[in-house]
């Protein structure tokens, strides 16, 4: 990540921002509910792509040298490449770490032959929070404690939105088919996380088609394998009010900003995820911004928090399922590479860790 030590800038923030909607994608299991409770959308449910560019097929055309530049950042990002995974220690049966987009895109649903074995072959699967297989679950989050999403206080959202930005906000909303009326007690990050879907995620998603991490724990109940989970609802919501109030709030400005973006940005990902290039997502992501850079303090708050803390979390979690044997743990395909992801913390741990 580039960092500079002068004030932050526009451009920065737009920069943070794609980056913010980065990591969002490996929390916003939970938006499946939330879409269906309050998104609205004019898209149809069947467009696959959303409509969106393939900005690396683009790049290879109109600045081949920025394209090349970008692949030889992600080829030194430790296991960057592939999002299946096998896991092995000796004495017990090899388990399985695959690699998820939280998304409906029919492309995303559609495993791969090898991951399609090891999902088959698996006594136990195991997603980020089982807790999303409940619609009610949510709902008992908040009823043990509103405030992780919902203002408790005399805050709304119109009162936290610099005034200036008010109004481009409410059109924004309006554009999704939202009001700032309805939301305007919700917390930022929140609304953040339904605005972060493209709108043919959301009608999908309002027409019951279940992203790829629920979709593999429902079949596989249904199958009558063990379902379990490397951490909760709460957890995730807990790390995200953790952050500053003012961070959430930029956000959520920010996301409506880069609107117009989404589109190819999911399309971008989504390719990206099928080809298992997951260490040119964040490159490309972040080339999108007007000057490619990304504000220093605010993201790596945030990336400590969201993606950082919860690998250490779910590798802890995960190694007793592993003691255990042929397991297909599914997370975001975010928290695999780098060498703070979950390959590296698990080979840490002693397992060997090989991509299929």
């Amino acid at each position: 990540m580039m960092t500079h030590s002068g004030p932050t800038t526009s451009l920065d923030r737009i920069a943070e921002s794609a980056l913010r909607l980065l990591a969002f994608l490996s929390w916003i299991l939970l938006a499946s509910f939330l879409v269906v409770a309050f998104g609205a959308t004019r898209a149809r449910a069947e467009d696959a792509s959303c409509g969106g560019r393939d900005l690396v097929a683009e790049m290879a055309k109109s600045d081949p040298a920025k394209l090349a530049a970008l692949r030889k950042e992600a080829a030194a990002t430790v296991n960057g490449k592939g999002i299946l995974w096998k896991i092995g220690k000796p004495g017990t049966k090899p388990s399985w770490l695959f690699g998820t987009m939280h998304l409906t895109d029919p492309r995303v649903l559609k495993l791969s032959d090898a991951a399609q074995t090891a999902y088959q072959g698996a006594a136990t699967v195991v997603i980020e929070t089982d807790e999303v297989l409940d619609p009610k679950a949510p709902l008992k989050v908040m009823a043990q404690d509103p405030g992780l999403m919902m203002f408790t206080d005399e805050n709304t959202l119109e009162k936290l939105i610099p005034a200036d930005k008010l109004e481009g906000v409410k059109a924004g909303l309006a554009a999704r088919g939202l009001s700032l009326t309805a939301l305007n007690k919700m917390q930022p990050w929140i609304v953040t996380s339904m605005l972060a879907m493209p709108p043919c995620e959301l009608t999908r998603s309002k027409s019951g088609t279940a992203f790829l991490d629920v979709k593999l724990a429902q079949d596989a109940k249904a199958q009558g394998k063990a379902v379990t989970g490397l951490e909760t609802i709460k957890d995730q919501l807990s790390a995200m009010a953790s952050l500053p109030l003012k961070f959430h709030v930029e956000g959520l400005v920010e996301t409506l900003t880069l609107a117009p973006k989404l589109p190819d940005m999911f399309e971008t990902m989504t390719l990206l995820y099928t080809r298992g290039d997951i260490a040119m997502i964040f490159p490309v992501i972040r080339s999108i911004s007007p000057d490619g850079t990304a504000s220093g303090e605010n993201y790596a708050a945030f990336e400590e928090k969201m993606v950082n803390a919860r690998n250490r979390v779910m590798a802890e979690h995960a190694v007793p399922i592993i003691d255990k044997g042929n397991a297909f743990i599914a997370v975001g395909a975010l928290h695999l590479p780098g060498e703070k992801g979950l390959v590296a913390l698990l080979r840490s741990k002693g397992f060997t860790v090989e991509a299929q």
